[in-house]
Formats: C-alpha cells, sequence, structure tokens
C-alpha cells in the first residue's frame, strides 16, 4: 500500500530518475532554450546598434561637408556682393536697371513653371 504512494511522489521512474530530478531536468532545458533565446535578440540588438552608429557617422560626414559647402558658398557670395559695390560705385545705375529686369524675368519664368 505505501510502495505505491511513495512511487507516485518521490520514487524513481522507469529510467531511474526521481520526479524531483526530472522537473529539475526540464526546469534546466527550459532555463537553456531562453538563454539561447535571449543570446539571439542580443546579438540581433548589437548589430542593429552598430548600424545605428553607422549611419550616424555617416550622417555626421554628410553634415560636416554640408557646413563646408555652405561656408564656400557664404565666401563667394560674399564676393559677389563686393563686386557688385564696386559696379555701383563706377555709376553702373544702368547695369542696376538690367540686373533688376533680369531678376523679376526669373521669378515671373518660374512662377510659371511651377504654375
Amino acid at each position: 500500500m505505501y510502495n505505491n504512494l511513495e512511487s507516485g511522489r518521490g520514487g524513481r521512474s522507469n529510467n531511474g530518475m526521481s520526479s524531483h530530478e526530472a522537473n529539475a531536468s526540464i526546469m534546466e532545458q527550459q532555463n537553456n532554450d531562453r538563454i539561447n533565446e535571449l543570446s539571439d535578440q542580443v546579438a540581433r540588438l548589437k548589430g542593429l546598434t552598430l548600424d545605428i552608429g553607422n549611419e550616424v557617422q555617416e550622417q555626421n560626414n554628410l553634415l560636416d561637408g554640408m557646413g563646408d559647402n555652405f561656408g564656400n558658398v557664404g565666401e563667394m557670395l560674399a564676393g559677389s556682393l563686393q563686386r557688385m559695390g564696386v559696379m555701383m560705385e563706377r555709376g553702373g545705375a544702368k547695369h542696376m536697371c538690367y540686373l533688376v529686369a533680369f531678376v523679376v524675368f526669373v521669378m515671373v519664368f518660374l512662377y510659371w513653371l511651377v504654375k
């Protein structure tokens, strides 16, 4: 009578393991599976983080290049304004009228293209 109760609770199963050992083995396997899943997720996150870092570096290089280009454009614009000032001093009122007419023509032409 007591033999049947003991075999159900803590006795040995057919393969020689107690139910406690079997439960521990199952839990250990589940823990190992979860550890493997977490390792895979960490590896994916690491790859994603590296990709984001590379993208940020590329964007920073692009922005640095754009800043240099804008600096060059600013210098060219300052030079153009200086030349226009020299032209105005030499009696270039007639040239200034041509310049204004040209700008108005370009603006009307662009408006016509967009419309």
